[in-house]
């Protein structure tokens, strides 16, 4: 699958267009295949002037957290994990 990512802080010109795993749904994850995305101030912030403690913390953090920007997403669920309750429990 395709997806934007980012490896390092700096201008929006360090996003990539890559091609990366599909993901697959742990025990109580959802995997949602994405129709439309948008970009919002969480996905802002990493591109926004950092003091130097935040560029660290940046860093830091970029190694457990995702590189692909996706904190507003619509679409359709593809798979549940197996700990996720039944669609009538939330949906």
């Amino acid at each position: 699958m395709k997806a934007i990512v980012y490896t390092k802080y700096g201008p929006p010109e360090v996003l990539q267009l890559q091609e990366v795993a599909k993901p697959a749904p742990t025990d109580n994850q959802v995997l949602v295949k994405v129709q439309a995305a948008s970009i919002n101030a969480l996905d802002w912030r990493r591109f926004a002037s950092q003091s130097l403690f935040g560029r660290l913390m940046e860093r830091l953090l970029l190694k457990s957290i995702n590189k692909v920007l996706d904190a507003d997403i619509a679409g359709r669920v593809e798979a549940v994990g197996p700990a996720v309750p039944s669609c009538h429990a939330w949906c």
